[in-house]
Parts: C-alpha cells; sequence; structure tokens
C-alpha cells in the first residue's frame, strides 16, 4: 500500500511516477487475469469468495503435481518390502475397510482420488502446512475429480475440480474461486501414524497405496528437506504470523461445539494420554512416540523421531471412559480393556470396538492458526 503522505516534497512528479507504477500493476494484472482464463475457461473468476491477488503461483503449473486418479493398492506384507515402520501413513477407515496412503507418495502427488466403501473420497496432503485431510468428493450427488492447481493460498495447496474447474481451499475444504465458492466438502476422519501402528491394527485385510502410480517419482526422498525446523519461516506465506508458536510447531487440532483447539506436539509427547471435553464433548487423546518426520531428512525413513497424536470422543454407548497409560498400553479405567493409537480396543470386553474420531488433525501451527486464529493454545498437561 503506498501512502501519499511519505512523499510530501515530491509533489506532482512523484504522483505521477506512483500512478504509473500503480498502471503497469494493473496491466500486469489484467494480463494475468487473461492468462487464467485461456488456461482455466471452465472456471467462473466472477464467482469467489476471497481476492484473487491472495492466491499466488507455487511454481509448479496447473497438475504439475500430478494427482492418482487409478489408485492401485497392495497387502501390508507386499509394502513391507518398501516402507519402513517408522513412516507415516495417512490411515483412512470406512465401514470395514481400512487403507493406508504413504506420505512418501502422498509427497509427489498431494492428492490421491479414490473410492472406499463406496464413498468417493479425496485423499490430501499439502507438505507446505503439514495438512493431511480427507474428503468426500461427492456434491449433491455429483462426484468430483480433483487435481493441483499448481497455486497457493496462504501456502496452503489450492486444488480445483475437473468437472468445473472450481478452486477449492485444501485446508478448509472451501471452494474459493468458480461455481462452487463457498460450498463445503465433508470431511471424513483419518489419522497419521507410523506404518507399523496400521499394520498392528490391520495388518491381515488393510490395504496400501501402491508405489504403481504411472509416474516416475523418487518415492521415500523427501525434497523438502530440513523444511519442519521450528522456527523456519514458510513458503510463500503473505499471511500474518501469529506469535504464540513458532510457524513450525506441529499441533493436534481438536475441534467441537464451534471451539477449537490445539495442542503443541512437544507438549504431547510427553503425556500419552489426556482426558479432556470441549464444547461439551468427552474426548481422549492418545500419542504414541517414534513416527519419522517426513519434512526433516533427505529420506523420509531417515527423519527424526516426533509423536503422532489422535483424539476420538470418549463416550462409547451409555458412558463416558476414562483412560490411562500403563505398560505401553492405553487401557479405559472401567472395563480394562486394551486401545491402540487408531482408537480400537485391541484386547479385554470391548474388543473390536471403535471409538468415534474428533474433528482433528496435525498441522503445522501457522496454517492452523491462519485459518482459525480464534483456537486455543493447550501450554500445559497436568
Amino acid at each position: 500500500m503506498i501512502m501519499w503522505i511519505a512523499w510530501p516534497s515530491f509533489g506532482a512528479p512523484a504522483r505521477w511516477l506512483v500512478s504509473c507504477v500503480l498502471a503497469l500493476a494493473a496491466v500486469a494484472a489484467l494480463a494475468q487475469s487473461e492468462h487464467d482464463r485461456r488456461e482455466w475457461p471452465k472456471t467462473d473468476f466472477s464467482r469467489r469468495t476471497v481476492e484473487l491477488s491472495e492466491i499466488e503461483s507455487g511454481g509448479p503449473p496447473k497438475d504439475g503435481i500430478p494427482s492418482i486418479d487409478r489408485p492401485q493398492f497392495v497387502t501390508v506384507r507386499v509394502a513391507r518390502t518398501w516402507l519402513t515402520p517408522k513412516e507415516p501413513v495417512i490411515v483412512l477407515r470406512l465401514g470395514s475397510e481400512a487403507r493406508a496412503y504413504p506420505i512418501q507418495i502422498l509427497m509427489y502427488h498431494e492428492i490421491v482420488n479414490d473410492t472406499l466403501n463406496g464413498i468417493p473420497v479425496s485423499v490430501t496432503f499439502c507438505p507446505l502446512c503439514n495438512a493431511s485431510i480427507v474428503f468426500e468428493r461427492r456434491i449433491d450427488g455429483r462426484t468430483l475429480d480433483f487435481g493441483t492447481t499448481g497455486r497457493l493460498r496462504l501456502s496452503d495447496l489450492v486444488m480445483y475440480d475437473r468437472q468445473t474447474e472450481s478452486w477449492w481451499q485444501q485446508f478448509t475444504g472451501k471452494g474459493i474461486v468458480g461455481r462452487y465458492a463457498g460450498t463445503v466438502l465433508r470431511q471424513l476422519p483419518s489419522e497419521i501414524v507410523a506404518f507399523e501402528d496400521f499394520e498392528a491394527a490391520h495388518g491381515t485385510r488393510g490395504q496400501v497405496l501402491s508405489r504403481i502410480t504411472g509416474h516416475v517419482r523418487p518415492y521415500g526422498r523427501n525434497p523438502y528437506a530440513g523444511y519442519d525446523r521450528v522456527d523456519q519461516h514458510p513458503f510463500l506465506f503473505s499471511g500474518k504470523l501469529d506469535g504464540r508458536l513458532p510457524p513450525m510447531e506441529r499441533v493436534l487440532s481438536v475441534s467441537a461445539g464451534g471451539r477449537h483447539r490445539i495442542y503443541p506436539l512437544s507438549v504431547l509427547e510427553r503425556h500419552p494420554v489426556a482426558n479432556r471435553h470441549l464444547g461439551g464433548v468427552a474426548y481422549a487423546v492418545f500419542v504414541r512416540t517414534g513416527m519419522a518426520s517426513p519434512l526433516d531428512a533427505d529420506r523420509i525413513e531417515s527423519g527424526r523421531s516426533i509423536p503422532a497424536a489422535t483424539a476420538f470422543e470418549r463416550r462409547l454407548d451409555d458412558r463416558v471412559l476414562e483412560f490411562a497409560f500403563r505398560n505401553g498400553r492405553w487401557t479405559d479405567g472401567a472395563t480394562g480393556s486394551e486401545w491402540n493409537v487408531l482408537g480400537e480396543a485391541v484386547a479385554g470386553p470391548l474388543k473390536g470396538r471403535r471409538l468415534a474420531a474428533m474433528p482433528s488433525g496435525v498441522h503445522f501451527s501457522f496454517a492452523w492458526l491462519a485459518f482459525n486464529p480464534d483456537s486455543e493454545i493447550v501450554r500445559s498437561l497436568p
């Protein structure tokens, strides 16, 4: 923003110069908009919920980061030949089906268009925000297919659907430009845990996204080595950083009753379980240490150890469970049943039961707070 008062002695020449600069900027913006219209012939740019100036090029062109549209899957046993136990995977469970999507593959594709238990889904990962989010890709009975625009907003992936070429914010699942501007995709519960935890829970029947993607990529390597240093400045982030936390601090978000709460993982790693309430909902946080950071070392399997954190409702049927962590296991005080990090009872009277997932996820703090600035930050746990 240019302030005329800053140049009181320059007079008319200065105003003329600034007018020229603004005119050139307007011409550049017009040229850019014309380029956008050629590249995006279906996109209705007259419908939007954000200013187009907030959306920046991330470098790659449209579909330069190719989505996986015909995913293939392998058994856990086969995946074990190339996926190490500590590597992170996104876990999606719908009905009796469970699938794991390795971050080492999502790193190079960011979107997987899939169908699980009859539900069309998009599994998404934005490395710049450390945001792994799953959406139902069906709107009013119409199934959409998502790709990458090559654009970012607040450092976050901007997706598009191939049916209308509307643009969508990955972090919120909200349409921001085009026919679907203002429409919000339904988020589906998912977790990001170490591959060994998925194997322990679903090793016999679970499926793992295959490296056979139709593309040649150096799966297993991290193209963002060192990006998650806690004091690193996020790439192409034009917003104001929230000073309450280091920008690249990983946080677990939990939402209920219109309220948001975040837990820095540096706090949670000292507390494997927490029983809490938010917005009238009783929930538990489970924390398991030892997962490899995908954004640290050159190879994901060599990434430093970070915690995996998940959140589930504590109410099961007509009672609220209280959880403890003893001898390396989560147990509930009411029945003594044992539970895993995915909220599944694996032993005891409740074996086979599963806790309902809370709306939650693990992200970099800068990204979560950019979209949810009124969140409560938990600084310590008893």
